[in-house]
């Protein structure tokens, strides 16, 4: 019994929490008019990519109107790059904590477990 509340309130904080992630996606496939006139949660009639399209070749920023194409290119070159070096970071910085035994390094590893 003790099981089933604890999976079924999970259940509920991933819906409520997975539930404007859903809207966003079923909002993105819908007309204008659809999203004017009908329900929220309620599913398109008729799936259509034209926003997605406008979004990315149209959708104007600030002055200009070039689409977020580019944006969507340089948050790859900035991120990419991040996530490989932390992930390098990382790795070498476990295997250094694992192997190498100096004077304090439970202190070390202490302190870099309660920093994160």
């Amino acid at each position: 019994m003790n099981r089933i509340v604890i999976y079924g309130l999970l259940a509920l904080f991933a819906i409520f929490y997975l539930m404007p992630l859903f809207v966003m996606l079923v909002t993105s496939f819908k007309t204008m008019d659809e999203i004017q006139n009908g329900n929220m949660l309620s599913l398109p009639h008729a799936p259509t990519f034209a926003p997605w399209i406008k979004a990315w070749s149209e959708v104007c920023s600030g002055l200009t109107c070039v689409g977020m194409k580019g944006y969507f290119w340089n948050s790859i070159k900035m991120v990419v790059p991040a996530v490989l070096i932390s992930t390098l970071l990382g790795a070498l910085n476990g295997y250094v904590l694992t192997k190498w035994r100096f004077r304090g390094h439970t202190l070390v590893f202490a302190m870099m477990l309660f920093a994160c």
